[in-house]
């Protein structure tokens, strides 16, 4: 019996735009002692692939983002920071999963997605795929649910508190708009008048169009303030937030990161970056919302592995409404539809 060595992967070997990414063939992934192998069926083509391959890395974050990613090449070849899939094999001494299981996981900056396979640690960012999804609305969970959940994590909403969502159509937006719709908030949510109906589906009770009005020049406070685009620092927005509240940035630049302590203590009000920490138990609450219907995917356009270029390009233009979905291989139980 002859095994197969090789996959179908998007690859970029140099830093710059759309283009650098070639599909080609490379070597399958084997995994280790404590690591599951994944069939990859559907990954997202997000803002983090972007920044990633472009370089376009917020303000004084340059430096530390070379660690991770590569000084003058990429470190790591193939983007994609999430999978849906089924396991195909585990390494030694894993018991969590066994072949065959439908998983979903956040790869977070080790990437590796954009491939017809991918290794995850077993007690990383890994969970059970929801029964009730296909992989290509169960691969939206795991970047933007992650990410909004683990800022969330970071303050104590009651029922009652007034969110308002900063940036609510996007991959992270529409999840945070979801998760604080969940613990009982009143939910306000900042985009464009185009995507008022969108997140007005998606449980925010109010929408404030940005481009007539000001959230900031209203007069109205907020309990939580979640800044997902990287346009409300904490200057713009103190007298929007209630005594007590906080503001969650999920986009921060060094500046933002250094004053954030300080801002805290001097106004009594909690300025809290997203530290970009992923945890299994955070995918598994957001899958059991989306089991009991309470979490909905929100995909704006699908393409296949072929089309990943224009996945990218689309991705760059900045007007993504949720999430970009690359199908890497369609099951018999997955949906089909180029650009859904």
């Amino acid at each position: 019996m002859t095994t197969n060595t090789t996959m179908t992967a998007a690859v970029y070997r140099k830093f710059g735009p759309p283009e650098v990414v070639q599909v080609e063939t490379v070597r399958k992934p084997t995994p280790k002692a404590g690591e599951v192998l994944i069939k990859v069926h559907a990954s997202t083509v997000s803002v983090a692939d972007h920044r990633s391959r472009s370089r376009d890395i917020p303000a004084g974050l340059g430096l530390m983002a070379a660690f991770g990613l590569g000084v003058f090449r990429p470190r790591n070849h193939i983007l994609g920071m999430d999978v849906a899939g089924v396991v195909e094999a585990v390494g030694a001494d894993v018991t969590s999963f066994t072949p065959g299981d439908r998983v979903i996981a956040m790869m977070g900056g080790k990437f590796g997605g954009h491939a017809e396979y991918a290794c995850v640690a077993a007690d990383g960012a890994i969970t059970r795929a929801p029964s009730n999804m296909s992989f290509e609305q169960a691969v939206t969970l795991p970047f933007g649910g992650s990410t909004a959940r683990e800022s969330l994590n970071q303050v104590a909403i009651k029922p009652g508190d007034t969110v308002l969502v900063n940036g609510a159509s996007g991959a992270v937006g529409t999840a945070t708009v979801q998760l604080a719709k969940n613990l009982g908030a009143h939910v306000t949510g900042v985009t464009s008048g185009a995507n008022r109906e969108l997140v007005t589906s998606l449980g925010a009770d109010r929408v404030i169009d940005y481009t007539t009005d000001d959230f900031t020049a209203e007069g109205k406070e907020y309990d939580v303030i979640v800044d997902c685009v990287g346009n409300a620092p904490f200057e713009r927005v103190e007298s929007s937030i209630k005594p007590g509240g906080a503001l969650l940035l999920v986009i921060i630049d060094l500046k933002g990161m250094l004053k954030a302590r300080g801002q805290s203590r001097k106004s009594g009000k909690r300025v809290i970056p997203n530290l970009g920490k992923y945890r299994a138990d955070d995918l598994a609450y957001i899958v059991s919302l989306a089991e009991s219907g309470r979490y909905q995917a929100v995909i704006d356009r699908t393409y296949d592995l072929a089309g990943t270029v224009e996945a990218h390009r689309y991705v760059d233009t900045g007007r993504k409404k949720g999430n970009v979905v690359l199908r890497i291989s369609t099951p018999d139980n997955n949906h089909q539809g180029q650009n859904s």
